[in-house]
């Protein structure tokens, strides 16, 4: 694997992360939201990234290259929402419960976190890599 090759790799992670991160920022600001423009309140979403069994990556040709991070698609968690009672919220139903999202703001930052940290390792390989090349470059001269 060239250097190049290493460094889209990484930079492909890093996206992901990024990605991922973005969509849990989503879920934790919209954990109050009862209403959407597609009716009904937030419904939290999850991104699913792609995988691919190991035993490709042993018979696959060497110039098949590094893929690096993708992600497949995006989740909507359709679980119904929790109901919490406040008749005087404007859409509270006749019983005077509200539709909230089925959003745990505490697990949302807990992966937030882990995104967060696995954005970091991403970096920190970004940066051997960079090291390694600089490197091998001094040892060219």
């Amino acid at each position: 694997m060239d250097f190049l090759t290493s460094f889209k790799v990484t930079a492909s992670g890093l996206a992901a992360q990024r990605l991922r991160m973005n969509i849990i920022s989503e879920n934790v600001a919209n954990a109050q939201t009862t209403r959407t423009p597609e009716g009904g309140p937030y419904k939290r979403r999850d991104p699913v990234f792609m995988s691919r069994p190991f035993q490709d990556y042993l018979t696959r040709e060497e110039s098949a290259g590094a893929t690096g991070v993708a992600v497949d698609r995006v989740n909507v968690d359709h679980r119904p929402p929790r109901l919490q009672y406040d008749p005087n919220h404007p859409d509270a139903n006749a019983d005077g419960y509200v539709a909230m999202p089925n959003i745990d703001v505490m697990t949302e930052m807990v992966n937030m976190m882990s995104a967060s940290r696995s954005y970091e390792a991403n970096v920190s390989v970004l940066n051997a890599s960079k090291q390694m090349a600089l490197k091998a470059l001094e040892i060219g001269r």
